[in-house]
C-alpha cells in the first residue's frame, strides 16, 4: 500500500488492535486488484504503467501478514438476507464477511455499513477507542 495519510492512518490503527486477530474480507483483496489492474489496463505508455504496477505489488506484503476471511456459504447465507438494502453488492459482500465471522469491521463508510443490520464497525479513520 502507497504510504498516505489514510494508508498510514489505517496501519496505526490496526497496530493498536492488540489482542485481537486482523483479518482482511478477501472481497476487500478483490477491490484493490481490480482496481490496480484496470489502472494498468487503461494506460497504453509502458512508462505510464509503471506506477500503477507498483501500487498493484504494494498490498501484497500486507496482505500476506494478515488473515484473509472468505466469502464463504456463511457469508452468502447472510448476503442473501440484505434484498432490498440500498448498497453496492461488494459492500453487502463485506457486511455477510464480518457477520458470519462475527468481526468488528473497521470502515470509513459509515453511511453504506450502518444500513447493515446487527453489523458492528468502527469507522478507522476516527481515534481508536481507549483501552
Amino acid at each position: 500500500m502507497a504510504h498516505t495519510a489514510r494508508r498510514d492512518h489505517l496501519v496505526a490503527r490496526l497496530t493498536g488492535a492488540t489482542g485481537e486477530e486482523v483479518c482482511i474480507p478477501v472481497v476487500t483483496v478483490e477491490e484493490q486488484m481490480r482496481g490496480w489492474m484496470a489502472a494498468i489496463a487503461k494506460e497504453r505508455q509502458p512508462i505510464r504503467q509503471v506506477g500503477p504496477y507498483r501500487e498493484l505489488a504494494a498490498p501484497f506484503d500486507f496482505f500476506a501478514n494478515n488473515n484473509i476471511i472468505p466469502f464463504d456459504e456463511a457469508a452468502v447465507a447472510i448476503f442473501e438476507t440484505f434484498g432490498r438494502i440500498h448498497i453496492g453488492a461488494m459492500d453487502k459482500k463485506i457486511a455477510a464477511i464480518a457477520l458470519a465471522n462475527n468481526a468488528l469491521l473497521l470502515t470509513a463508510n459509515r453511511r453504506d455499513f450502518e444500513q447493515i443490520p446487527n453489523l458492528r464497525f468502527e469507522n478507522w479513520m476516527d481515534p481508536p477507542p481507549a483501552p
